[in-house]
Order: C-alpha cells, then structure tokens, then sequence
C-alpha cells in the first residue's frame, strides 16, 4: 500500500466560519468552525493515479470541479476544527492510496456444480410431493 503524500499548506484554502455546534453563547459571535478545501484535480503533489482514484470516489464532498472540501466544526475552538479538518483530509487520501487487489477470476469446481445441482433437483422433488400428495 502507498503511503499518502504530505500536502503542503499552500494547497490548502482554509475559511472560517461561524459554527452550528457546541459553544453556548460563543458560538453567536466566534467563526470556530472550519471549511477547508483542497483542489484534487490540479494538485502537483498528488502522483496521477491517486489523483485519478481520488477523483473516482462518489464522495459528496467533492465538487464537479474536483475540489474536495471538508467542514468541521464538531469541537468549540477553532483550533481543534483545523486540526480534525486536516485529519479528515489525510484519511480521505488514506483511502484513496490504497490500492484495490486485482479480481482474478475463477470457474466453479466441478465438484460445486454437481453439489448445486443435486440440491436443486432434492428441492424440486420436496416440491413436487408436497403438490401430488393424496389426502384420505
């Protein structure tokens, strides 16, 4: 598995906002929560192929543009919102540096289909005497 590239701050548009979450009265008049965004698709850090499985993803965050943009505003300060923010952007690209395995296809065994088909024909046969029984 590749590791993910570090992205360096000035691909990151960081904007702060005020937030819908906990804070109490603070939170009317402190911009605590965090949308950062980060454009995949014209990024020179990210290698071609993790670009290309990035920008793959049906991820909601991601715009037609491909710029990905994530919102944290779980905790109170604005500090810890840029923090999870940033760690929320790491696993994405976690995940999208993790490879998928190959399928290599298979045919069933012989074995498997002869067993598939004696099972049907035994299900057929339950079938056909639970319909021709004669009751006295």
């Amino acid at each position: 598995m590749n590791t993910p590239p570090d992205i360096p701050e000035n691909e990151l548009v960081e904007r702060f906002v005020r937030s819908a979450g906990p804070g109490g009265q603070n939170v009317n008049k402190v911009a605590t929560a965090v949308e950062l965004r980060f454009d995949i698709a014209n990024s020179p850090t990210l290698p071609d192929d993790l670009r290309a499985r990035l920008l793959a993803r049906r991820d909601r965050r991601v715009t037609g543009e491909g710029v990905l943009v994530i919102s944290a505003q779980r905790f109170r300060t604005q500090e810890r919102n840029r923090e999870d923010a940033r760690e929320r952007l790491r696993a994405f690209i976690a995940a999208g540096a993790h490879v998928p395995k190959k399928r290599v296809a298979t045919k069933p065994t012989r074995a498997s289909k002869e067993r598939r088909l004696e099972a049907k024909k035994g299900r057929g046969s339950i079938k056909r005497e639970r319909a021709t029984r004669q009751w006295d």
